[in-house]
């Protein structure tokens, strides 16, 4: 993408940030957040981004023109409060889509969380939804397929062309769930993980999502589009843990809980037709994420 004028809301987060940052050595950005953060919004101004103060809770968008060429909506609420992550996950995106109705397309961030809950048969995008992480966020579940939905009412009320993508684990230099459980190892604290097989996912690297997020609004369309965004590789959360822990030093200690997170595995063959294969392998981004973090245990790879 080149020359154009983007959206991006949420960009403080662990995924929007790099995509805002890649998209601003090419593009005029706007970033839309809260912006609590002094040194996060110090850094993404520093990359090119127009930060933007914006209350997402109040849908106010006043304060943001309404001539964007795109939108790529990340922002993501998980307080627990069903009022609050209800606006910010559901309303406030049709209201984001309302103030932005004459852009070209429109990238909504969903979560392969709005799946029912889990099993290891890779899901398709025709999948039962359900409460999948109510074991440990209350209202995210049920918010995102809310959101969901709100997006592909608006989508056809307003004529905006529309991409629904259904994130799985994103990871990389910026964090992640792998580098979460890194740091418990680090901290020697158990990991808790779904009684019975694996836990499978398809974690995508931080490159892989800005490499596809230009193929995504490209996808767009009315009725929205909606698709699985993945790694290419099914990998279980065993599985990364135990190759992390080889590189720290560390042997993870995996504890069986009905608390954890179970296997949400997706089948990427609409993704595949759509937007094509992703090309990190999952160990070197992993391995590049640990020695982001911690160079003193992983010299960095070039």
């Amino acid at each position: 993408m080149h020359d154009a004028k983007i959206l991006v809301t949420g960009p403080t987060g662990q995924v929007a940030a790099p995509v805002a940052r890649a998209l601003a050595a090419d593009n005029e950005v706007w970033g839309a957040a809260r912006f609590t953060d002094a040194a996060a919004r110090a850094r993404l101004e520093e990359a090119g981004v127009r930060c933007i103060p914006v209350n997402l809770t109040t849908g106010d968008f006043s304060g943001l023109p309404t001539d964007f060429d795109y939108v790529v909506n990340f922002a993501v609420a998980k307080s627990g409060k069903w009022s609050s992550d209800l606006a910010v996950n559901g309303e406030s995106v049709g209201l984001l889509m309302a103030h932005c109705r004459s852009a070209r397309a429109f990238l909504h961030c969903s979560s392969t969380a709005v799946y029912d809950p889990p099993d290891s048969e890779p899901r398709l995008e025709s999948a039962a939804l359900g409460d999948n992480h109510k074991v440990l966020f209350a209202t995210y579940s049920i918010s995102k397929i809310a959101g969901e939905v709100v997006v592909r009412t608006m989508a056809r009320h307003l004529g905006l062309p529309t991409t629904i993508a259904r994130l799985n684990v994103p990871y990389g230099d910026n964090g992640g769930w792998p580098f979460f459980h890194m740091e418990m190892m680090l901290a020697g604290m158990d990991i808790p993980v779904p009684p019975g097989a694996p836990a499978n996912y398809n974690p995508i690297h931080e490159d892989d999502i800005i490499a596809t997020v230009p193929k995504l609004l490209e996808a767009a369309a009315v009725p929205a589009t909606t698709v699985n965004w993945g790694g290419d590789e099914a990998v279980s959360l065993q599985e990364w843990c135990t190759y992390v822990g080889g590189l720290i030093g560390r042997e993870p200690t995996f504890v069986e809980s009905d608390q954890a997170l179970g296997a949400v595995p997706v089948d990427l063959t609409h993704m595949h037709e759509l937007i094509g294969s992703t090309t990190v392998d999952w160990r070197d981004g992993m391995r590049r994420m640990v020695a982001a973090f911690h160079p003193e245990l992983v010299p960095a790879v070039d």
